[in-house]
């Protein structure tokens, strides 16, 4: 049975990122162009160009979103997002109250951790980041490059 999931990793690895991508890039277009029901606390509305933190949080989702979404610097921008997600929830959610159920912070924590382990873990299957290693000869199976899981 172990093996059978191991062969399945890099794609359910995959499918992991492009939900949590797609959700954060939507985080951000909401924020930025109010679609979607819009920025949080503006009734639909947008965050003001500029405005410090959230539209560059705003911009940070968007973007950060998209290049995981399509598997494009993958670790780089998990890195960036996983921070972006950090800051917002020590500075804008936990000064309320110490839990996140507490202070609405669970998608701000639950971002920051599933960014974290993105970081470390690349893009898997279908991940733009392959394909030039793909046009090289190397990786050419996805499963042929197994994340480590200790048991």
């Amino acid at each position: 049975m172990t093996g059978r999931l191991d062969r399945a990793l890099p794609y359910v690895l995959a499918l992991f990122r492009i939900v949590v991508g797609l959700l954060f890039a939507c985080h951000g277009a909401a924020s930025l162009f109010g679609v979607l029901g819009g920025a949080a606390g503006t009734d639909g509305g947008t965050i003001t160009a500029g405005a410090w933190p959230g539209w560059y949080a705003a911009v940070i989702q968007l973007l950060g979103g998209g290049l995981v979404l399509l598997g494009l610097g993958t670790r780089a921008a998990a890195l960036l997002a996983s921070g972006s997600m950090a800051y917002a929830y020590f500075d804008v959610h936990q000064p309320t109250a110490l839990w996140p159920l507490q202070n609405g912070g669970e998608a701000s924590a639950l971002f920051c951790w599933a960014f974290f382990l993105l970081m470390f873990t690349g893009s898997g299957a279908f991940g733009l980041d392959r394909l030039p290693a793909r046009r090289a000869g190397r990786a050419a199976d996805p499963a042929s490059e197994r994340t480590p899981v200790a048991v």
